[in-house]
């Protein structure tokens, strides 16, 4: 079957190893799913991965992709749940975690096996594509905004970069549940359109704000980090998910931390019930991704390079 996958590792050159041709078709197995594959979104992930970030050298050729919605072995409308455990069923509390292409072939292919466990029925009102760009970036955001951030309607909450898949979720998200979402980038049209999707300011990178936030939802990294923790107000809260522009910032600034008794929070993905409440949200309140644009899965190299260089608001939907 026609696939998108890493054939090399390279991590200067992360588009040096990446391979569109045939590879064998998933075999069936107990307790495993075959999923026909519609729609899968890229994230930053495929492209760590490229890089040999989770995915070693060892585990190559391995088809890429964590998020697909597609139609299983019985005819059903399914969403994946990317994340795996090593029994298949689950993640126990004593097994390691793995998110598919570290372990599993991906979804950049006409079919992926998953365990069945890790499918979850798509709303009937959400197209083929735009769920599949919930299971990574889109759970991402709704675990940092109503897991980890402790916030309420009503709160504001500042999104450092904008136009990626995970900020647009949390815009989007946001101001669905009553928030009040500022949003920082250095792209002027980046920014205008956030505010056409629902954000209530947006500012310079590093900009002045005109008054302290509740929360930030953080996943740029060492070039945000600063204005980040200067930007909460006492006792607010940091949610980090993500360190694009690298992980060690020029001062950790942890005397404004413990002085201001500020939260820093981890947040890493989503489970399977949280993927089924960003799930339902969605089909109750008319929310919907944002999509940058959708490719034919030959046309992934393009998709690829784009994500690479950073030009898109929203997902990239690959459709085989």
């Amino acid at each position: 079957m026609f696939a998108a996958y890493a054939a090399r590792i390279d991590a200067d050159d992360p588009l040096a190893g990446l391979e569109l041709g045939e590879r064998p078709e998933p075999e069936a197995r107990p307790g495993w799913s075959v999923v026909t594959v519609k729609a899968a979104s890229l994230n930053h992930h495929d492209l760590w991965s490229l890089r040999g970030v989770g995915l070693p050298a060892g585990r190559l050729p391995m088809i890429l992709g964590c998020d697909a919605a597609g139609i299983d072995e019985h005819g059903n409308e399914v969403v994946l749940h990317s994340v795996i455990g090593q029994s298949g069923h689950g993640v126990g509390p004593d097994e390691p975690r793995s998110i598919l292409t570290e372990r599993y072939q991906g979804t950049f292919a006409r079919q992926v096996a998953v365990p069945t466990w890790n499918l979850l029925p798509k709303p009937a009102g959400l197209s083929f594509e735009q769920a599949a760009c919930l299971p990574t970036a889109w759970l991402t955001a709704y675990r940092m905004l109503f897991t980890n951030a402790g916030v309420r309607p009503g709160d504001t909450v500042l999104v450092q970069g904008a136009g990626g898949g995970v900020s647009t979720a949390l815009v989007v998200l946001g101001k669905a549940a009553g928030l009040r979402v500022w949003v920082t980038g250095r792209d002027e049209a980046k920014l205008a359109r956030v505010l056409e999707l629902g954000a209530d300011a947006a500012f310079p990178s590093g900009a002045r704000l005109p008054e302290r936030v509740d929360a930030v939802m953080e996943t740029v990294g060492a070039a945000t980090w600063s204005h980040s923790v200067k930007s909460l107000r006492p006792g607010g809260t940091i949610v980090i998910s993500g360190a694009t522009s690298g992980p060690s910032p020029a001062a950790a600034e942890l005397n404004r931390i413990f002085f201001l008794e500020l939260k820093v929070v981890g947040s890493t993905m989503g489970d399977k019930d949280e993927l089924a409440g960003l799930l339902s949200f969605c089909a109750t309140t008319g929310v919907r991704p944002v999509i940058d644009t959708v490719l034919p899965l030959a046309g992934a190299r393009d998709g690829f390079a784009r994500l690479a260089a950073g030009d898109v608001f929203g997902k990239i939907v690959l459709t085989p």
